[in-house]
């Protein structure tokens, strides 16, 4: 199989791009990426793009399945507006060349509590996408819904590491466990798995069944 990874250079994606290389499932492995991921793989075809320019690069999104995760933060990309350019603008012009292209599977990376009508705007952002990728024309959308990601960032965020503290100890109580926090490398392989299922249609993984996708995966 030919995969192509949006996001190869995030947290979670960089994870997914190591596992699918040692995955001799798939062949080639394409990345989308506006900076090189510094990888030299005989399997790897990595793609420098503009996201900005859909003509310069739609054509190339073919292959078997496409895996999105991309994301960044608020501060990161310089407020909601860039934020929602990256989430969900971005992810969505990929996944619609991807389905027009005659791509079978996308496999989307949302979050927990992601709702197109919720009053948070992270949470609304994550559900539009996640609805509106459900009416593109592939066989198979795999969609999940992790909690917490775990794993060792460039930027320090220590909002972000004490939430996680927290939120571990209320787990212990049996509190909020839908944002159980899930190591990146067990969502690569979370959504590596969800791939497998050939079964047509939308799948939607809350945060217990990525840990059992995550449990099942064998490379």
């Amino acid at each position: 199989m030919t995969a192509i990874i949006l996001g190869a250079t995030g947290l979670t994606g960089s994870w997914l791009l190591e596992l699918l290389l040692n995955d001799e499932r798939f062949d080639e492995v394409r990345t989308l990426v506006r900076r090189a991921t510094g990888v030299q793989h005989p399997k790897l075809r990595e793609l420098l793009v503009d996201f900005d320019q859909p003509d310069t690069w739609q054509a190339q999104v073919s292959g078997d399945v496409l895996f999105a995760a991309f994301g960044t933060t608020r501060s990161r990309a310089g407020g909601k507006t860039l934020q929602y350019k990256v989430d969900y603008t971005y992810q969505y012009r990929v996944a619609q060349a991807a389905a027009e292209n005659g791509m079978k599977t996308l496999v989307l990376v949302s979050s927990s509590g992601a709702d197109a009508g919720s009053a948070f705007f992270y949470l609304r952002m994550k559900g539009e996408l996640d609805r509106d990728v459900q009416q593109l024309p592939f066989e198979r959308v795999r969609i999940l819904r992790p909690g917490v990601l775990e794993g060792l960032r460039q930027e320090h965020r220590p909002l972000e590491h004490y939430g996680t503290i927290a939120i571990k100890t209320f787990n212990q109580v049996g509190l909020f466990r839908k944002y159980r926090p899930i190591h990146v490398r067990n969502l690569a392989k979370a959504m590596i798995q969800s791939a497998m299922d050939n079964s047509p249609g939308v799948q939607i993984y809350e945060s217990e069944a990525v840990f059992a996708l995550a449990e099942h995966y064998e490379l």
